[in-house]
């Protein structure tokens, strides 16, 4: 065998072992509308930005941020912790706008106070791919507050995926409820 075969056998076995693992890759995409394009039940890879054990799951922490130069409506707001999504996204909804701006003025206001943003999904899909959906929640939620000028040093995030359900029924009511990032005060 000459060198030229032997190079280009190389090149071929590169090439084909690079299609493998590009062919193996499975991190969902996102269109425009933060709609998941891939198959929920391909693995992803997930991405944990903050620590669950300082996390309260439920979102039930009282805000202990001070909150008296708040209007009435955002203060009315700030009992409100969870953002809920549609299946497969993790587009922010406008209907949720209201309480994501209610809890960035709350955190502008009081620049010590920090949140936990937890990210959840329902039980369909796989563990891998439900970890990043949740992550990405949780990351959106995060982008609003942060465009608002709210610091990232206040905002900590984490994914539960399916892990931590609201509800654990089967039907779609359930599946929505639990879709969605949790708000949690330290």
């Amino acid at each position: 065998m000459n060198q030229r075969t032997t190079s280009s056998g190389k090149l071929v076995i590169a090439g084909l072992m690079l299609s493998l693992l590009a062919a193996c890759s499975s991190t969902p995409v996102a269109d425009k509308t933060g709609k998941v394009s891939s198959n929920p039940g391909t693995p992803a890879t997930a991405v944990n930005t903050g620590s669950a054990s300082d996390a309260n799951p439920r979102g039930v922490a009282p805000v202990k941020a001070d909150s008296s130069d708040l209007d009435a409506q955002t203060k009315g707001l700030l009992a409100k912790r969870s953002v809920y999504f549609d299946y497969d996204s993790f587009s922010v909804k406008p209907e949720f706008d209201s309480i994501v701006e209610a809890h960035g003025k709350n955190l502008l206001k009081n620049k010590s106070a920090k949140v936990v943003i937890q990210g959840n999904t329902d039980e369909r899909g796989g563990r891998e791919y439900n970890l990043a959906l949740g992550a990405k929640r949780a990351d959106a939620v995060r982008k609003s507050l942060n465009v608002m000028g709210v610091s990232d040093s206040q905002i900590e995030t984490v994914s539960f995926g399916k892990e931590k359900p609201k509800a654990t029924g089967k039907t779609e009511q359930d599946f929505a409820e639990n879709r969605r990032a949790d708000i949690v005060y330290q």
